[in-house]
């Protein structure tokens, strides 16, 4: 029989930088005993984005940071839309460059994700804020 859960988790950015959200989300996901499903992850916000990622070596998110301020660099002269900062309009372009869903199948009781990967929140703001992730899981 097809079963649905719903959660919002509510994550505490520090700032702008990548926070590996992969526990939480596992943990929640695994609690159901769903065999095979689906589960949807869904931002609620404009300056903030999800992605996965390798979660090995930090050193990947460092690069990933560095490569997005280069590409969107803060206070670009080509933004006129600046009214929370310097940082404003460049985090809703970074925003619309990833992602605010992801679709992650669950096989066998357990998240498809690779050996490597981790599910993170890319918060693309310098000042702190509380990012909410709806999680949808779908399956039997």
């Amino acid at each position: 029989m097809m079963r649905q859960f719903t959660n919002t988790i509510a994550v505490k950015a520090e700032g702008r930088r990548l926070y590996d959200i992969t526990s939480d989300v596992l943990s929640w996901a695994h609690q159901h005993s769903v065999g095979t499903g689906l589960l949807t992850l869904y931002i609620q916000h404009t300056s903030a984005s999800l992605l996965i990622n390798e979660n090995y070596d930090s050193d990947v998110l460092v690069d990933m940071e560095a490569f997005f301020n280069r590409l969107v660099p803060d206070g670009n002269d080509l933004f006129i839309h600046t009214i929370e900062g310097p940082d404003d309009m460049p985090a809703h372009v970074r925003t619309a460059l990833t992602q605010t869903s992801l679709s992650i199948p669950l096989v066998d009781g357990k998240l498809a994700i690779g050996q490597w990967q981790g599910i993170f929140l890319f918060e693309h703001r310098h000042m702190p804020a509380t990012r909410r992730i709806v999680m949808h899981l779908i399956g039997e």
